[in-house]
Formats: structure tokens, sequence, C-alpha cells
């Protein structure tokens, strides 16, 4: 059976204010490279450009693909205003926004439903 016929929601999570929301940056950003993090079965390092600046951002997926390079070149969601994170050696600035990880689901990009300027704010 497939993701999509075996999924049941989670609960909604309690709600939040709009001033909460609100300070969540999430942005487009096109990822430019993906490279391997030594020593890691999971880690992957993006170079991913939001249009006035590059950021390197780290993330999970190296086991979610068979080949996780095939997601260069594409634009997705990305928060922003987190606190850089020392990630094995090495700094992550921002995390992917993607769909189905904490479900349990095949993960995908959050992708725009069509190109936008790199650094377009979400919300």
């Amino acid at each position: 059976m497939s993701d999509v016929e075996t999924f049941r929601p989670a609960p909604v999570k309690p709600a939040i204010s709009l001033a909460d929301l609100d300070r969540i940056d999430v942005r487009v950003g096109r990822i430019m490279s993906v490279a391997d993090i030594a020593g890691s079965d999971k880690l992957v390092k993006l170079t991913v450009d939001f249009g006035d600046c590059r950021r390197q951002i780290l993330a999970g997926i190296k086991q979610e693909r068979a080949d996780p390079r095939e997601i260069e070149g594409r634009q997705a969601l990305f928060v922003v205003n987190l606190e850089p994170k020392k990630m094995l050696g090495e700094i992550s600035e921002g995390m992917l926004f993607d769909l189905g990880y904490a479900d349990g689901v095949t993960p995908a990009l959050a992708v725009p439903e069509k190109e936008v300027p790199n650094g377009t704010r979400a919300g």
C-alpha cells in the first residue's frame, strides 16, 4: 500500500496566536548544490540561494532519496530565522521545510506552485 492509502492524520497541535505565527520566517530558496557531510548517514549540506544571499542549510534527507542531488536546481520552502546550529563540524543557517517526515510518510519538498523570486516570503 502507498503512503496515501495508509495515512492517518495526527491530531492538530494546540492553537497559537497570529503573533506567534508571524515570528516564523519561511522563504523560497533555490537549492544550488547538495553535498555529502563526512561521517553522517543522514545529513547533507545544501547551498541555497535566497536572492540577496546564499546560505548553508543542513538537511537530514540522505536516506529519503536514492539520489539527494536530484533536488539541485529546485525551489523549496525554508525556515530562515532559526539560530545557526553546528552539527558534525558544519553550521546550518536554517531548515528545509519538507512534508511527511513527522508522520512517517516518504518526505516531499514543500514547493511553490509556480516559479517565484528567490527570497519570496510565505504567509
